[in-house]
């Protein structure tokens, strides 16, 4: 299974094409930004909260009875399965930030009967990125801006 959500907000779209302006390879920032998104989706696994900084719902009965035995027995982190598996790949003029678990999907979004317990996304619907995590992607493509204009 496999789940493509774009983020296209106005003001990233702007710094980046400002970039555009001095360069046509994004390969740098996008490797950076990749790299920042991965730093803090690992993050969250120790917090045990959203990007938004909102603490994920405890588990409910049923899940800590169903529990295997040799798992952690921590939240998202069963076996280490869908931890070791996040990653990020670029490109020239993309960067994609994921799982390799396609189950990752159930917590980011949520289902009828789990609450979300997100990890990339402020608003998954929405594609929105959580005010933080958008200022330290604008940060990372205006210091390149920067240097390139030095």
């Amino acid at each position: 299974m496999s789940i493509v959500v774009t983020v296209d907000r106005k003001l990233l779209r702007d710094v980046l094409d400002r970039l555009y302006a001095v360069t046509d390879d994004l390969s740098p920032v996008m490797k950076k930004i990749g790299g920042e998104m991965e730093a803090r989706i690992r993050d969250r696994f120790s917090a045990r909260s959203d990007p938004l900084g909102l603490a994920w719902e405890p588990w409910r009965a049923s899940t800590v009875n169903a529990y295997p035995k040799d798992g952690h027995r921590r939240m998202l982190d069963r076996f280490g399965d869908m931890f070791d598996s996040i990653n990020y790949e670029f490109d020239d003029h993309s960067v994609t930030i994921g799982f390799g678990q396609p189950y990752a999907a159930y917590h980011e979004f949520g289902t009828k009967t789990m609450e979300r317990r997100g990890l990339l996304f402020a608003d998954p619907d929405e594609g929105t990125l959580a005010p933080d995590d958008e200022r330290a992607l604008i940060d990372i493509v205006m210091h390149v801006l920067d240097s390139a204009l030095d």
